[in-house]
């Protein structure tokens, strides 16, 4: 049973987040563990795995952008994120700016070594950092709009295209935030003189 099945849905991206919430608190109601301590301890155990399966399919489908990493998988047969944790690469449209970017990491990572501070490298550094959040953002749109569009309106042919715009898609964005993370732990030392929080 896939994580759209457990809540009785379609493998459809577009879901309406009240419903689905509705639908958890009722099914975890059912399931809970609690309401079947006197139960004997196969019920017990059954109702354990049914609740364990009700958390992970929520969490995977209250978010747009992990519901789509699911259907990914799920669509390529994977039910896990196991295997597929290969390092994004630079979009080809890409490259060249990151070569710029990469420089200017450089030298504001030799600039925190030192005792003082580039506040051009600093200027630089941010208006990419700037740059790099607003083309995030883009992809992140582009995931939400059109790509889940044409998955939920597609034909099996179609599907197949919005499941490869889906993966570049996703690249991209797991890109970016890699260098986003990157430039945001530069810009933390040359503030605070520490390495900032990544986030994931």
């Amino acid at each position: 049973m896939d994580h759209f099945e457990v809540f009785g849905l379609p493998r459809r991206l577009a879901i309406d987040g009240a419903e689905l919430q509705r639908k958890f608190y009722e099914l975890s109601r059912r399931y809970h563990p609690d309401f079947h301590q006197a139960a004997p301890p196969e019920q017990q155990a059954q109702a354990l795995e049914a609740s364990a399966r009700l958390n992970a399919a929520y969490r995977a489908l209250r978010d747009p952008i992990a519901r789509i990493e699911y259907l990914v998988r799920l669509e390529e047969g994977r039910e896990t994120k196991e295997g597929a944790a290969v390092k994004p690469k630079a979009p080809p449209e890409l490259l060249e700016e990151m070569f710029e970017i990469q420089e200017s990491l450089q030298e504001a990572k030799a600039s925190n070594r030192s005792s003082g501070r580039d506040p051009g490298a600093r200027a630089t550094l941010a208006g990419q950092r700037d740059r790099l959040v607003a083309r995030y953002r883009d992809e992140e749109a582009r995931l939400r709009g059109p790509l889940s569009a044409a998955w939920d309106d597609g034909v099996p042919a179609e599907r197949g295209r919005a499941i490869a715009g889906f993966k570049d898609a996703l690249a991209v964005r797991a890109y970016l935030r890699t260098v986003i993370d990157d430039i945001d732990q530069a810009l933390g030392e040359a503030e605070e003189g520490h390495v900032s929080h990544r986030r994931h």
